[in-house]
């Protein structure tokens, strides 16, 4: 006779459950001890600095990208880039400042147009939009701090 290990059953054993350690009652994970979540306990990791070069270059496709999507490039970027450094938080942050202030105004011209002079108002401010935020790109890709005329101070 040959020894022969007796045959396991498909599936868990009691007290094992699939990607579960111990028992019934206790928290486990998948490859997980003591309970704990993928960076449970742990420090958040402090955000890395943007290269000067890839400041400029955000910089600048946040102001251009105000032409077509009006706040949006600007509040994500704020949002997301704001602690990378001091370039782009400042520059975020005043497009994003300028962007809202156009939406007020499209609100504004959207309102006046009952009378005829909303349409015009409409399209000064895209003019506006155009001409500030190609001047604002070109200040940011040559590295330049850049103010928008024209602009509510929303976000300090």
């Amino acid at each position: 006779m040959t020894d022969t290990p007796p045959a396991q059953p498909n599936g868990p054993q009691p007290g094992q459950g699939y990607g579960r350690q111990g028992g019934y009652g206790q928290q486990g994970g998948y490859g997980q001890q003591g309970g704990q979540q993928p960076g449970h306990g742990q420090q958040p990791q402090p955000v890395q600095p943007m290269r000067p070069e890839d400041e400029k270059l955000w910089a600048t496709l946040i102001h251009l990208g105000g032409i077509l999507f009006v706040f949006v490039p600007a509040l994500v970027g704020y949002l997301v880039l704001k602690d990378r450094g001091p370039f782009i938080r400042e520059h975020t942050r005043t497009a994003l400042n300028f962007q809202i202030t156009m939406a007020i105004g499209y609100v504004v011209s959207a309102i006046l147009t009952v009378i005829v002079i909303g349409g015009l108002l409409g399209a000064i401010i895209y003019v506006l939009i155009i001409v500030f935020s190609i001047i604002a790109a070109v200040a940011a890709n040559k590295g330049q701090w850049y103010k928008y005329p024209l602009t509510i101070e929303f976000v300090k």
